[in-house]
Order: structure tokens, then C-alpha cells, then sequence
């Protein structure tokens, strides 16, 4: 029984990072072709949540304004619900060059500053970014081809990090380039399920208000999409950059934050899990609701396998799928292999193939920590849709 136990726990987490991907690469190679868009220009307004953002605004601002899109089509509107540093005088300043300023002192959480946004916004299309994100030259034209098509409802564009942050920042880094490729094979098969805040578009006729006490907001309104039967288009050429925290502890605050958002996505399964499309629906639960539980499924599987070592079936030497003698062993030592390159990681210092072999390993432990402590927040109701920004680098 208990080695079913240790099974089951270890098929979630290899399941959820090595299966789910191959599965859907699978599917996507042998049954389905790529899309092509024709081009498009809609309307479109950028949204751009900023609270106490006066060290990036007008960098973001300025990088809005170069954009390779038609002047006349394209609104800019910044929301800066309870700053209290200079955003709105910086933002102000830009209100000649056709920037619309939002305004509140009452802070409510990003949710309520697009909820508010939206009866201010008259174009056929919404795209939302971060203050501290910046898209390519043709980032905006990229992402809004797919709405050429009547069937696609939203599209994210792709995040990458900038480089030159050491490992913290080739670690993830990596990890967004592994998101892609996974958000490339379900476009194929034809919509992807998970978008990142800092570049989504959406069509405005679809994007009416949520719940203010949601905290992954853009999470939210993509999974809605798709429970309405609306396709989600990742496209991988409108690009975004930005950098990572500048600690490892900036980032574990960030990702604990995102979790517990997603654990509240989670909770909300029966009324967001779009039924009637079944296929989608294994992607949402693979690709998006099962990551959350990584972290219970290796502590399960590291308690399992100690049990086993400690209390060894009679009679089971030798079975494998027993987890027998020596494999029970063996197992361990995998297992303690690799939370030892793990905390080494942390002392590391070395770029190149040996600083990644051991600083990987860190990452996905770190990932996983944060996890459990967004499970805490959500647990606890800890977790407020209003939430103190993590620092992080400029792009210079």
C-alpha cells in the first residue's frame, strides 16, 4: 500500500513536468498544423495597472509610445490606484502625447484597477502589461493578428528575461523558455491555457468586470475564456522583456503570491472548468491545476520512500514496484541526491553547465517552497488581492 503511495506521488510530479509536456508535444506533431493569422490592426487600448511605479514609468511609458503600431489605433492608459510617490505627476506629464491618466487614492488590488478601467475603454481590443515590462518594436502588431480570426477571444505574447542576472536569472530564464515551448504544442492543438499578465490581450466585448478579491487576475480571465468556449492564442514572436528580483528570497515572495492565486483559481474549479471541451479541459487540469500540487506530491514521495527503507515489505525482495530492497534504497539516494545539489546550489557561484546542474535543482525546490507557502496564504486567507510589489531590476 504504501509503495502505491509512493507511485502515485511520483507520476504527479513527473507527470506535471515531463509527461504532460511530451503528451502534448505528441498530439500536437502527429494530429494538428500551425495556425497563420492574416495581419490586423485593430483598435487597442494598453492598460498598465502601476502602483508606486515612479522608477519605471516613464521608461514604460516612452517604450509604449515607439511602438511600431498606427498612432490613431492605439490608446495608452495607465491606472494608478493608490500611489503615493510621483507615478501620476510622471504619467501626467505624458498627457500631450495622448497618455490617459486613472486616478484613485483608494487602493483596492489590480483587480479593481481594471475593473475601472474597463468603462473607459472604447477600442476593439484590451492589452495589459506591467510597468516594469517592455515589449519589442512589434511586439503590439504580433499579438493582435490572431483576432483576425472570430473564434480567438485572448492572446499572450511571450516573456523572456533579460540577461546578465547571474544564475537567478538564467534559471528562469530557462523556466520561460520551457513554458513556451509548452504554450506552442497547445496552440497547435488549439488554444493554449495559461497567459502571462504582461502581455495578454483580449477582446473588449468579452472582458467584463471580476471579482475584486481575485489575485491572479489575468489566470482568471483566461480560464474564463475558455469555460465560455473562446480560443487563447499564444504568440510566441510578440516579445516582452523584463528582469528578474534582484534575491532568490524576492522571487520565492513573488512565486508564493502567484500560488495562492492559483489555489484560488483551483477552488473555483466547477464553475471555470470548461466541460464541454474535454480536450481543453485536460490540458487546464495538466498544465495549469496539478502544478500547485508538485510540492505535496515530492513531500509525499520523499515521506513514502523513508517509510519503505524504515518498514520493508516481507517477502518483497528484489520487486521493483514493491519498492524492495535495494530499490527503496536506491530511490533515497536519488531523492537525497537531489535536495543535497539543492542546497548546494545556494553556494554556487560557477555560470555555465556545472553552476546550472546544481542551480536547477535549487530553483525547482525554491518553486516548490513558495508553492507551500502559497498554500498557507490561501489556507490562511492571507493572501489579498492587494499586495506590496516585489522589487526588481530595471531594463535599462
Amino acid at each position: 500500500m504504501i509503495a502505491a503511495f509512493f507511485w502515485f506521488f511520483l507520476f504527479i510530479v513527473f507527470y506535471a513536468y515531463i509527461g504532460y509536456p511530451l503528451l502534448v508535444t505528441a498530439i500536437a506533431q502527429f494530429f494538428f498544423n500551425p495556425r497563420q493569422y492574416h495581419p490586423a490592426v485593430p483598435s487597442v487600448t494598453l492598460v498598465i495597472p502601476a502602483y508606486n511605479e515612479e522608477q519605471v514609468i516613464d521608461r514604460k511609458l516612452e517604450n509604449c509610445l515607439r511602438l511600431d503600431y498606427p498612432k490613431e489605433k492605439l490608446q495608452i492608459l495607465v491606472v494608478a490606484d493608490g500611489s503615493i510617490d510621483r507615478t501620476t505627476e510622471i504619467v501626467g506629464q505624458y498627457s500631450s502625447k495622448g497618455v490617459k491618466l486613472l486616478y484613485s487614492s483608494e487602493r483596492r488590488g489590480k483587480m479593481a484597477a481594471i475593473n475601472r478601467a474597463i468603462p473607459h475603454i472604447t477600442t476593439e481590443i484590451v492589452v495589459f502589461s506591467d510597468a516594469n515590462n517592455m515589449f519589442k518594436a512589434d511586439a503590439l502588431r504580433e499579438l493582435v493578428a490572431p483576432f483576425s480570426k472570430r473564434w480567438v477571444g485572448g492572446a499572450s505574447g511571450a516573456k523572456t528575461i533579460a540577461k546578465g542576472d547571474g544564475l537567478l536569472g538564467e534559471s528562469e530564464g530557462l523556466y520561460w523558455k520551457y513554458e513556451s515551448f509548452i504554450k506552442k504544442q497547445e496552440t497547435r492543438i488549439g488554444s493554449c491555457i495559461s497567459v502571462v499578465g504582461e502581455i495578454f490581450a483580449i477582446r473588449k466585448n468579452l472582458l467584463t468586470p471580476c471579482p475584486e478579491h481575485i489575485i491572479n487576475d489575468d489566470s482568471y480571465m483566461a480560464t474564463r475564456l475558455l469555460a465560455q468556449g473562446y480560443q487563447i492564442i499564444y504568440v510566441d514572436t510578440a516579445r516582452s522583456v523584463e528582469r528578474v528580483s534582484p534575491s532568490a528570497s524576492g522571487e520565492q515572495v513573488r512565486r508564493s503570491r502567484i500560488i495562492a492565486g492559483r489555489y484560488q483559481i483551483l477552488s473555483m474549479f466547477p464553475q471555470l472548468l470548461p466541460w464541454r471541451r474535454p480536450l481543453v479541459s485536460w490540458m487546464l487540469i495538466s498544465h495549469k491545476f496539478l502544478r500547485p500540487l508538485v510540492a505535496l506530491a515530492m513531500m509525499g514521495t520523499l515521506v513514502t520512500n523513508i517509510l519503505l527503507v524504515l518498514w520493508q515489505p516481507e517477502n518483497s525482495v528484489g520487486l521493483f514496484f514493491a519498492l524492495a530492497f535495494p530499490f527503496n534504497w536506491l530511490f533515497l539516494f536519488l531523492q537525497a541526491l537531489f535536495y543535497f545539489m539543492a542546497i548546494a546550489g545556494k553556494f554556487v557561484k560557477k555560470t555555465g553547465i556545472i553552476g546550472k546542474i546544481f542551480y536547477l535543482p535549487k530553483f525547482l525546490v525554491s518553486s516548490n517552497i513558495a508553492a507551500l507557502i502559497g498554500l498557507l496564504r490561501f489556507l490562511r486567507g492571507s493572501q489579498t488581492p492587494i499586495w506590496e510589489r516585489v522589487q526588481r531590476r530595471d531594463i535599462s
